[in-house]
């Protein structure tokens, strides 16, 4: 992964989830009551830029030569205890973190926050409620004024059932503390679909009456699979749509919408696996179809051919021109 089971909701559960009126709606109208994520033009497309190592590119420099108006910045760890720090150790306010973001923001763009990936201290496991692990997460937001905020749950976060709950619990306080905020779970996935640990993730978020905006998969470092990337990808996210539809009772519409897809560019971690740009396209025409809640990818950092010596992390591994991987992905609007 990246460096750095099916229970229609009952009408207690409705109740939960919209409040005393959801009762009063017609069976499966919580499908298309639930908010659909991308609202703010641009946001649908937010690829990832990891801004603490090699040498990442100035977002300012990427929005001039691509068009992108969002980014996705990670990640935000824990600094040894139930306080987030991006990569655990550099400050939220003053660094040079919040000056990317203000430089973003000026050039008209935004930013969501990335919480977690695959190395370094999980929020999720260092706090030890759900209340907790809701502050944490809260300080992020406040220190940027978040509009949408990722929980890229991955490794131990991912593999333990106890913070799976306390991750679903904590967001549902985000919700709830800050309406309107858009809020997208980001997890691995098999090429049939989420394994069972996303699935017991999106059936816990249904019984907690979570209205996430997108339940996110990262369709790469497969272990083997058949066909293109792109037509892996495309049976990844028809598995993950079947999973969402079926714990939330969603029409297929709604599940489409509430699902997204976070790619990586070029070689993966995977010897052997490769994503090109035309499997890009196949995934924005996938997207396209079905409007889903976001098409991402990992990351900025990589989308340039690789130099003698290049970190592999700081580049593609393909041959390709600058930003091509970007340029594909900014034409999803959502």
């Amino acid at each position: 992964m990246r460096k750095t089971i099916g229970v229609r909701l009952t009408a207690p559960l409705l109740a939960a989830a919209l409040g005393p009126a959801a009762l009063l709606l017609a069976p499966g109208a919580f499908a298309t009551a639930a908010p659909a994520a991308a609202a703010v033009p641009g946001m649908a497309a937010a690829p990832y830029e990891y801004l603490g190592w090699g040498n990442p590119q100035k977002p300012t420099d990427v929005m001039k030569a691509t068009g992108v108006t969002w980014f996705t910045l990670a990640f935000v760890l824990s600094d040894g205890g139930c306080n987030p720090a991006w990569d655990g150790s550099r400050v939220l306010s003053g660094g040079s973190d919040e000056a990317a973001i203000k430089s973003i923001r000026a050039a008209g763009g935004d930013i969501v926050v990335s919480v977690g990936g695959w190395s370094g201290n999980k929020l999720g496991e260092k706090c030890s409620s759900a209340s907790a692990l809701a502050g944490a997460y809260q300080k992020v937001i406040d220190a940027y004024k978040l509009k949408a905020l990722d929980i890229d749950i991955e490794d131990t976060e991912f593999s333990n059932a106890t913070v799976r709950q306390r991750v679903v619990d904590a967001l549902k306080i985000v919700k709830t503390k800050n309406p309107g905020i858009v809020t997208y779970v980001t997890m691995g996935t098999t090429p049939s679909g989420p394994d069972a640990n996303g699935k017991d993730l999106i059936k816990r978020g249904a019984a907690a009456g979570l209205a996430n905006d997108g339940w996110v998969i990262m369709p790469f470092d497969f272990g083997g699979h058949s066909g293109s990337m792109g037509q892996a990808t495309v049976s990844a996210l028809d598995g993950l749509k079947a999973a969402v539809k079926s714990a939330y009772g969603y029409s297929d519409d709604a599940a489409y919408r509430h699902i997204g897809v976070s790619s990586m560019n070029g070689k993966t971690d995977e010897a052997g696996e490769t994503v090109t740009t035309a499997d890009f396209r196949t995934i924005l025409g996938y997207a396209k179809q079905h409007h889903l809640a976001r098409f991402s990818f990992w990351s900025v950092n990589r989308d340039r051919a690789c130099g003698s010596g290049t970190d592999a992390d700081a580049c593609s591994g393909v041959a390709q021109s600058p930003y091509e991987f970007t340029k594909i992905v900014v034409q999803y609007q959502g």
